[in-house]
């Protein structure tokens, strides 16, 4: 078995056992890119998902598991929904939004 087939497995086998565990709040968790995630994905979630998105981004920025501040995460959205709505380039993964965007198209 190759190691891309090994992971792609496993992916599926985590996800398999959120999904008996814990529910479908729980897949999202596991399967959300965070900061990889597109604004175009981004803009065409709904409220909860975007939380676990930018959970997950700040989590991934930090490098830490450590649940971040409620606030730091209302802040975050906020920004995110600021800047991906003004994006010229829909593909941009969120943890690149930025104020350029508003007028450059990268």
């Amino acid at each position: 078995m190759h190691a891309s087939t090994r992971t792609g497995a496993i992916a599926v086998g985590v996800a398999v056992l959120a999904v008996l565990t814990g529910g479908c709040a729980e897949v999202e968790r596991v399967l959300n890119q965070g900061g990889e995630t597109s604004c175009r994905d981004y803009v065409n979630q709904d409220p909860d998902t975007k939380r676990i998105t930018i959970t997950k981004a700040i989590k991934q920025r930090n490098g830490t598991d450590n649940e971040p501040a409620g606030t730091l995460v209302d802040s975050m959205i906020v920004q995110v929904d600021l800047l991906c709505a003004g994006q010229r380039n829909v593909d941009t993964p969120i943890k690149n939004a930025d104020i350029a965007g508003l007028f450059l198209n990268k």
